[in-house]
C-alpha cells in the first residue's frame, strides 16, 4: 500500500491537470511511440511557441484529470505510451501541430481530443487539425469585406472622373460582374 505522501503527491499531479483540462480550448491526447529524440525535440518547441502544453503523464493520473473535467470517454484511448497536448487559448494548435508528426512517423499516432465540451476521436481529432488557424480565417474575412469596399470606390471614383456622366461600359461591366459572380456564391 502506497504512503499517504506518494497519494498526496499524486493527488497534486491530478488537481494539476485538472485544472490545466478545465481552463482550455483543446486539448489532444497521443501515444508517442516511435518518436526520436530529435523530433520529440522539434515538436515540444513547436508546441510551447504556440502556447500548448505537452504532458507525458501514467494513464491512470491522466484518466482521473478527464474523469473530473467531465471528459472520461477519453479514458478508453489511454492505454500503452500516452501524452495530452492542452491549449488555453487556440483550440486548433494541439491538433494541428500533432498531426504533422504523426502524418510523418508511423507509430506516432493521434488518439482522442476534446474541444468545447466535446470527446472527439481521432477522426474528429484530425478535422480540428485541417481547420485554418485563427490568422487565416481572420485575413480571409477581411478580403470578403473588402472586396465589396474597394469595388464601391472604384464605382465612385470612375463617375468623379467623368464628372458625374455615367461610367463606360468597360468600367461598369467589371464590378457588375464581380457582384454576380458574389451573388451566385
Amino acid at each position: 500500500m502506497p504512503s499517504n505522501a506518494i497519494l498526496e503527491q499524486k493527488q497534486q499531479v491530478v488537481a494539476e491537470l485538472t485544472e490545466k483540462i478545465k481552463n482550455s480550448a483543446s486539448g489532444v491526447v497521443v501515444n508517442y511511440q516511435g518518436i526520436t529524440v530529435e523530433d520529440d525535440t522539434k515538436m515540444r518547441k513547436a508546441l510551447r511557441e504556440a502556447g500548448v502544453s505537452y504532458t507525458v503523464m501514467k494513464n491512470s493520473l491522466t484518466g482521473r484529470a478527464c474523469d473530473n473535467c467531465g471528459y472520461g470517454e477519453i479514458k478508453q484511448y489511454l492505454s500503452g505510451m500516452t501524452a495530452i497536448a492542452v491549449s488555453a487559448d487556440d483550440a486548433v494548435a494541439p491538433a494541428k501541430i500533432l498531426k504533422q508528426y504523426a502524418d510523418k512517423i508511423e507509430s506516432f499516432k493521434l488518439l482522442a481530443g476534446y474541444v468545447d465540451g466535446e470527446v472527439l476521436d481521432t477522426a474528429g481529432v484530425e478535422k480540428l487539425a485541417s481547420i485554418p488557424s485563427r490568422e487565416t480565417l481572420i485575413t480571409q474575412l477581411l478580403v470578403c469585406v473588402r472586396s465589396p469596399l474597394v469595388n464601391l470606390v472604384y464605382v465612385l471614383d470612375t463617375a468623379a472622373k467623368n464628372g458625374g456622366a455615367p461610367a463606360t461600359e468597360e468600367a461598369a461591366e467589371a464590378p457588375a460582374e464581380e457582384a454576380a459572380t458574389e451573388a451566385q456564391a
